[in-house]
């Protein structure tokens, strides 16, 4: 048998490091060996158990994850996870060598364990806000960006290519951040419970949220909402600003 990847996880909120080793654990291939709260922390545990992988938080108490790269990345490949996804902190996350970057509420959990994979065997992923934010930086060390997490027919990655031609579009409808999240979400095709288990928030939050989107869309059921949040309802050309 082949020997379980082997992860160090680092977050010092203990309900999203509770999470993550649960849904990690659930998979043969896959074995949290160590939690850390700090930098600090996770530098002796990669350490002492010189994982495969190593998931970490960017704001962390005592020292952030951004300070913690440049020793870590000597000892395993490093993923961000977090809910970070300002530009600059992506780019430096990158400069300082980590090899990936997931923003909560960007992905599935699948598509998180795909990702865990990936990583072990060399392959950058980046969910699609930390993809659009490394891009400037690839492109001036002329690197192809890699794929965003994510590239099934059902993926949040494909709910997006075109983001740049629809944001205009898109404004028009006044959803604050974690809104436009959350409707991205809804129209990848995730249920309540899932979006939840994404955005580490409760099913009541995600149910509030739903109704401000929905009245903001003007819509009075997920379908109707995804289809005016993609453009793709009639009379709804998409590409023109303001249109609801």
């Amino acid at each position: 048998m082949n020997t379980p990847l082997r992860l160090v996880v680092a977050d010092d909120n203990p309900v999203v490091r509770a999470g993550l080793t649960a849904l990690l654990s659930t998979h043969a291939d896959i074995r949290v060996v160590a939690e850390a709260t700090n930098g600090h922390e996770a530098q002796e545990a990669a350490r002492r158990h010189r994982p495969d992988v190593i998931l970490l938080d960017v704001r962390m108490p005592g020292m952030d994850g951004i300070t913690a790269l440049p020793h870590l990345v000597r000892i395993a490949p490093v993923m961000m996870l977090t809910y970070s996804a300002e530009s600059e902190t992506v780019r430096e996350a990158l400069r300082r060598g980590a090899a990936g970057y997931l923003v909560h509420g960007e992905f599935t959990t699948d598509e998180l364990v795909e990702a865990v994979r990936d990583i072990e065997r060399g392959r950058s992923r980046f969910t699609p806000t930390a993809a659009a934010a490394a891009a400037t930086s690839l492109a001036q060390a002329n690197v192809q960006l890699p794929t965003p997490v994510g590239n099934s027919a059902e993926s949040l990655s494909q709910v997006q290519p075109n983001v740049g031609q629809s944001s205009s579009y898109r404004s028009g409808f006044r959803l604050s951040r974690r809104e436009a999240e959350i409707m991205d979400l809804i129209a990848s095709g995730m249920n309540n419970q899932q979006i939840a288990a994404t955005c580490f928030i409760s099913e009541k939050t995600v149910k509030n949220h739903i109704n401000r989107i929905f009245a903001k869309l003007h819509s009075t059921s997920r379908v109707e909402a995804a289809a005016k949040w993609l453009g793709t309802a009639p009379g709804s050309p998409g590409s023109r600003p303001g249109r609801s």
